[in-house]
């Protein structure tokens, strides 16, 4: 299998689920978020799964993930400061330096490289609710070993 996404979707989950603590709450991770979720979260989905032709020996992946952290607060009250603090906990845990990429060895690939392509801020004035949002773009180039 050549598709890397759900592995990558998986390792960043568990990476970051139970890590996050912002303002002394405790940012739940998911990929499907249930109805009932209480705000702030962190929704993790694909995006694309493309084939980098590097070599004729391997299959080479560039793979984007994205990351939305969705915060809410009464309208007018609150700002985007909350958004701010748990997008950085999540770059300081998914973009690190090579020593720290997932490890997605177990599943037959090798993880090369991970890149912040951008965070994007959203802000939503609802009638009764602000919702402040960031989204992050990752790149993840892998080989399939």
């Amino acid at each position: 299998m050549n598709e890397v996404l759900h592995h990558i979707r998986k390792a960043f989950i568990d990476r970051l689920n139970g890590n996050i603590t912002v303002q002394s709450i405790d940012v739940p991770v998911f990929n499907v978020v249930p109805s009932n979720s209480d705000f702030p979260y962190v929704k993790v989905y694909s995006v694309s799964n493309d084939e980098d032709d590097l070599n004729r020996s391997s299959f080479n992946v560039e793979a984007v993930i994205r990351l939305e952290v969705v915060t809410r607060f009464d309208y007018n009250v609150g700002g985007e400061l909350q958004a701010n603090l748990i997008t950085d906990e999540i770059l300081n845990q998914i973009r690190t330096r090579s020593d720290g990429y997932i490890d997605l060895t177990a599943q037959g690939w090798n993880v090369y490289i991970i890149q912040n392509r951008g965070v994007k801020y959203i802000t939503d004035n609802l009638e009764d609710h602000t919702f402040y949002r960031a989204i992050i773009n990752i790149t993840v180039k892998a080989e399939k070993i």
